[in-house]
């Protein structure tokens, strides 16, 4: 899926996947301070870009374009990690959108997947260039955790363009309708990749910052279900 068709993934990922919407609620992007400063990425673009593809764009726009000007991508390090417990298996750059978060977006959100099927059932989808979603993460039942998408930019994983560009996505091995596929091992890794992720980002510790799939704005997808243990995963994650 492309700019416009944001991706879904969970409940289904194996293959019984549907299609996620392009539903914007607003107000994801974060306005510049003064309402005309211009982010670093668009200072280093130059007044130039101000036209770009024949058109005149809003000056606060220019800090989510860096990526498309040439000579000015964020330098890139191939495998580099956000979370230091984690392996990295790249996804398909089908299944995400270069960007600069948290300087372009801001983060404030994580959201739990479940994938309707093993951990290599999740990795296989994610690489695969027509399945137009993925996650930013993957949490195998016995605790490994794989990074998939840098931190920094947007996945295909919430069926909804602002909480892509708001969140980070954590999938997880296992079922919506088979709390035994929840492990504890799975739980407590998930919350410490999630406490983590909160700390970094000034993330409140709470269920309207920590949300499953089911709970994205015009989402069809049900996972992580009922089966899944919020007041244990929480736990863990205060804890952690």
């Amino acid at each position: 899926m492309g700019e416009n068709t944001q991706g879904t993934t969970g409940s289904g990922a194996g293959g019984n996947r549907r299609a996620g919407g392009n539903r914007r609620a607003g107000g994801s992007r974060r306005a510049p301070a003064d309402g005309t400063k211009v982010r670093r990425r668009a200072v280093l673009i130059g007044g130039a870009a101000a036209v770009l593809g024949g058109g005149v764009l809003a000056r606060e726009e220019l800090g989510h374009l860096w990526y498309r000007v040439p000579g000015v991508a964020k330098p890139r390090k191939e495998g580099e990690l956000d979370y230091a417990g984690s392996e990295w298996v790249a996804a398909s750059s089908a299944n995400w959108r270069r960007a600069d978060r948290p300087d372009d977006y801001t983060i404030d959100r994580v959201v739990i997947h479940v994938v309707q099927g093993s951990y290599q059932v999740a990795l296989k989808v994610f690489r695969d260039p027509g399945h137009g979603a993925a996650s930013h993460y993957v949490v195998r039942k016995d605790g490994h955790v794989a990074q998939m998408i840098r931190e920094l930019d947007v996945a295909y994983h919430a069926g909804n363009r602002e909480y892509n560009e708001r969140s980070i996505g954590i999938e997880h091995e296992g079922w919506v309708d088979n709390a035994a596929s929840f492990t504890d091992a799975m739980y407590r890794s998930s919350a410490r990749l999630t406490a983590d992720i909160c700390r970094r980002y000034a993330i409140p510790v709470d269920r309207e910052h920590i949300v499953g799939h089911v709970e994205v704005p015009g989402t069809d997808h049900t996972d992580p279900g009922t089966k899944w243990d919020w007041d244990r995963y929480m736990k863990f994650v205060q804890d952690a």
